[in-house]
């Protein structure tokens, strides 16, 4: 059984996507530590022709929290947010199929961050038409206060992975020898480049899944789920 393991991200980029749609059980962290600067509750969009970033504004709280215990702003005011969105995209070809996928996510009530995220990613997987397995990683039982590969090791051998999947960023983090003395090979993904008509030019690559989306036929992105690299 193939395997990926990742934190949740809100809306993020194509190649997540990917990972998701390459491994027949896709864990989402949910015990994991909030990071300020990274990718868990923000991205990256078109807006006048210009690479702007989005992002969910969350309750002030401790840095040392992790991500299920985080909550969204009483700030977020949805129909503002809904509407950056509409702005930046309300010419793209395929806005009238994406933005109510869009308005689904952002209305969603719950205040929690994971499950706010989690249900975004769900939501995503069925408009792409992605049937891959998902669990949420406090649900396995396994020691979780291991960290890092140790942590990623044990949640493999507990539902039985054949085969680990991550994303190329972390080609420096994981041992294909440490995975192998367990039964378990490692693999790692990459994109494959996917060029498209973005009404600008020079093309900005890798932006949110919203861009592919609203340039892109549901086909064709279904195709794209497909371009990947395994190393």
């Amino acid at each position: 059984m193939r395997v990926g393991i990742m934190q949740p991200y809100f809306f993020p980029y194509i190649g997540y996507f990917q990972l998701i749609a390459a491994v027949d059980l896709f864990i989402v962290y949910d015990n994991i530590k909030y990071t300020k600067k990274g990718w868990i509750n923000r991205n990256r969009m078109l807006q006048n022709g210009k690479e702007v970033m989005f992002s969910l504004p969350l309750k002030k709280d401790s840095d040392y929290l992790d991500v299920y215990q985080r909550e969204l702003s009483s700030d977020l005011n949805r129909d503002k947010f809904l509407n950056q969105f509409k702005e930046a995209y309300r010419h793209a070809p395929y806005f009238a199929e994406i933005f109510p996928l869009i308005e689904q996510v952002v209305c969603y009530k719950d205040v929690n961050l994971f499950r706010f995220l989690y249900n975004s990613i769900e939501r995503t997987c069925e408009h792409l038409g992605i049937t891959t397995e998902i669990r949420i990683s406090s649900d396995i039982a396994i020691d979780h206060g291991l960290k890092n590969q140790d942590k990623v090791l044990a949640l493999c051998s507990a539902v039985g992975a054949t085969t680990y999947i991550n994303a190329i960023g972390g080609i420096e983090l994981y041992s294909k020898e440490t995975f192998r003395a367990k039964g378990i090979e490692l693999q790692f993904i990459k994109s494959k480049p996917f060029e498209y008509e973005q009404l600008i030019e020079p093309f900005i690559p890798w932006l949110s899944i919203i861009d592919v989306m609203m340039f892109n036929s549901l086909n064709v992105i279904k195709s794209r789920l497909a371009e990947f690299y395994l190393v």
